[in-house]
C-alpha cells in the first residue's frame, strides 16, 4: 500500500471548540490562532431569514434562553448570551450570523470552512445561505455538508460549484451509489465507522473522494483516523492535534 506522505487536515469543530464556545467568533478566532486548516461551522436560519452559526436547533444548550432558533429574529438571537455557560471569560460572545463568521475566517489566510446544514433544508433556503457563501476570498476554501440527502441534494442543485460531503454516522446500504448521485466531493464518516469498516476509506478514495472523520479528541482517535488514511480530522481540540502529528515519528500507512 503507499505511503501517506501528508498528514491529515486539522478541522477545528465548531471552531476550538475545548478552549471557547462553540461557534461563537472567540472560537472561529481562536481556530484559526493555533493553525487549523478548517473550520467546522453548523447553520440554522433565524425567523427572519439571515444564516446564523449555532449547532442546536434551539438555544437552550449554549446561551442564556429557550426556545428554537427558527422562532427568533436575528436581533433577538444576537440579545442572548452563547459564552457565559462556557466561563465567565467569555460572557457577552453572541450566536454569530454566517456573514459575522466569514469575516473572522478571512482574517486568517488560508482557513478553510467545512458548513454543516443541520437538519433538512430546502433549495429554497440553502440559497439564502449560499448568498453569503459566494464569496470569492472562499474560492477552494469551502466545503458544504449535512446528514441528510435530502439536504445534500438541495446543495447539489443550488450550488453545484460548490464541494460537497454526506455525513454518515451508522452504516449505509448503497453509500458509494449515493455519494454518486449527490456528485459528492468528499464522504464525512464517524470514528467508530472508519474504525469498523477497514474498506471505507481506500473505497472512498478510489472514488475520487476525500474523507473526513469526526469528531476525534484523544490520540487513540487520532491514530485510528491517520492509520485509516483520512484526509482530514475534526476535532474539538485543533491545538493539541497540530502538535501531536508534528510529533508523530512515521508516516502512516494509506
Amino acid at each position: 500500500m503507499p505511503v501517506r506522505v501528508q498528514a491529515p487536515a486539522v478541522v477545528a469543530h465548531r471552531g476550538a471548540s475545548a478552549d471557547a464556545p462553540q461557534n461563537t467568533l472567540a472560537a472561529i478566532d481562536l481556530a484559526g490562532e493555533v493553525g487549523a486548516a478548517m473550520v467546522e461551522i453548523d447553520v440554522h436560519l433565524s425567523a427572519d431569514g439571515v444564516p446564523v452559526v449555532i449547532h442546536d436547533g434551539t438555544v437552550d444548550a449554549t446561551t442564556d434562553g429557550t426556545g428554537e432558533v427558527r422562532s427568533r429574529t436575528r436581533d433577538e438571537l444576537q440579545g442572548l448570551d452563547a459564552g457565559s455557560w462556557f466561563g465567565p471569560e467569555f460572557a457577552g460572545q453572541r450566536i454569530p450570523t454566517l456573514a459575522e463568521v466569514l469575516d473572522v475566517v478571512a482574517r486568517h489566510p488560508g482557513l478553510g470552512v467545512l458548513c454543516e446544514y443541520k437538519g433538512r433544508w430546502s433549495a429554497d433556503d440553502v440559497a439564502v445561505t449560499m448568498r453569503v457563501l459566494d464569496d470569492p476570498g472562499l474560492d477552494g476554501r469551502l466545503i458544504v455538508q449535512g446528514f441528510d440527502p435530502q439536504t445534500v441534494a438541495a446543495l447539489r442543485d443550488v450550488a453545484p460549484q460548490v464541494p460537497r460531503s454526506l455525513l454518515v454516522e451508522h452504516p449505509r446500504e448503497g453509500l458509494p451509489a449515493l455519494l454518486a448521485a449527490l456528485h459528492a466531493a468528499a464522504v464525512s464518516p464517524g470514528v467508530a465507522l472508519i474504525a469498523d469498516d477497514p474498506d471505507l476509506v481506500p473505497t472512498a478514495h478510489a472514488a475520487g473522494l476525500r474523507v473526513f472523520g469526526w469528531t476525534a479528541n484523544d490520540e487513540p482517535a487520532w491514530r485510528t483516523l491517520v492509520d485509516a488514511g483520512v484526509d482530514g480530522i475534526i476535532t474539538d481540540r485543533p491545538a493539541a492535534l497540530r502538535d501531536w502529528l508534528g510529533s508523530t515519528a512515521s508516516p502512516a500507512q494509506g
